[in-house]
């Protein structure tokens, strides 16, 4: 007995700055640990509650700890949800490669981890996603039918988190033999550090000083990098006339595409994601092994071709014309997507 009040003294120590959900954890429930990259994106706030859920409906408690946009800060965090006594780990990657020697932790001392979102490239790791290729296509593929020539510009993602070239790899699927044939031209590519819309903003800004302006267009990998592209545009005057694209279905991009600022924003409806994340923990911590998992594929399409199990879900494209989908849905409300728009500008908003 003293032994474990001693374990349990320790794991006290080490969680301290580790935001816990409810109430201390029941001496039999399955703890489910969850490390953001960085919960300041509005964007995983969704996620979280669907993985509570989730994670409450299949009788477990969720642990849950904030990186803060460091790598290093995440190491520490998985190893102090392992110590508090994670029967399985949710992980949004900050730096994949950083934090492998915690995963190999995790996974060494028998723990399932779920690759939240952004890959995390070893056989033993659950990788659930949207389909980010798909996502990459979409995007290219809704700024290539309004501006189907012209100056293009690629605001990428994180060099860090691999979507960022899964999205450009689809990206190019779609725009590379107008690039090759001269139609396009590829005029600034750079990747957006962190994710950060003002990292976004400065590529951007950079670019169209670089080209006096002459930018037709923009694929943006995310809703927050079309966010600081927008802004960049805007202060030349240019918002609304070059096409902008990005993704997650962000509450403020979705009233940029109704105000015609931003033309597509590919959704993934995080509530799905986080849901299966959080179920498919549950069904690892209670002992089901990765290679029983109902509804799971092997994929290897990574940098280092590693066959995984995966689990990839189907993205949405929102433009203006089928904005009612996500209202429908109740992913937003319609006072939020039309806030500011003129009547009979976008249908979703009459």
């Amino acid at each position: 007995m003293a032994r474990t009040s001693f374990a349990a003294l320790i794991g006290a120590v080490v969680l301290a700055g580790i935001a816990a959900a409810g109430a201390p954890t029941p001496v039999h429930a399955q703890v489910i640990g969850v490390s953001w990259s960085n919960f300041q994106e509005v964007r995983w706030k969704t996620d979280e509650a669907a993985i509570k859920a989730a994670i409450a409906a299949g009788g477990g408690t969720y642990v849950s700890a904030d990186a803060q946009s460091s790598a290093a800060k995440q190491i520490g965090d998985i190893e102090a949800l392992i110590a508090r006594g994670a029967k399985a780990l949710i992980v949004l990657a900050q730096d994949a490669n950083a934090i492998r020697p915690a995963i190999e932790k995790a996974i060494n001392e028998g723990i399932p981890v779920v690759g939240y979102d952004r890959l995390i490239e070893m056989k033993d790791v659950l990788y659930i996603t949207f389909d980010n290729k798909e996502v990459g296509r979409i995007q290219a593929r809704e700024v290539f039918k309004v501006k189907p020539d012209g100056n293009y510009v690629f605001i990428k993602g994180s060099s860090a988190d691999p979507n960022a070239d899964f999205l450009f790899s689809g990206q190019m699927e779609v725009v590379g033999d107008a690039i090759k044939s001269g139609k396009v031209k590829n005029v600034g590519e750079a990747y957006t550090d962190g994710w950060l819309p003002a990292n976004a903003q400065r590529n951007m800004e950079q670019f169209l000083t670089a080209n006096r302006n002459k930018v037709d267009a923009v694929v943006a990998s995310n809703d927050g990098t079309a966010g600081g592209a927008i802004a960049a545009l805007a202060a030349q005057g240019m918002a609304g006339s070059v096409p902008v694209s990005g993704q997650d279905g962000d509450h403020a991009a979705l009233n940029r595409v109704a105000l015609g600022t931003q033309t597509v924003s590919v959704w993934k409806d995080a509530r799905l994601l986080g849901r299966t994340a959080g179920e498919q923990a549950m069904t690892l911590a209670k002992g089901t092994k990765l290679a029983a998992l109902q509804g799971t594929r092997s994929w290897a399409d990574g940098p280092r071709k590693v066959a995984m199990t995966s689990i990839l879900l189907t993205p949405v494209p929102i433009t203006k014309d089928n904005l009612g989908v996500v209202i429908q849905a109740g992913w937003v409300n319609k006072d939020v997507v039309c806030r500011g728009v003129k009547p009979g500008t976008a249908k979703a908003c009459n």
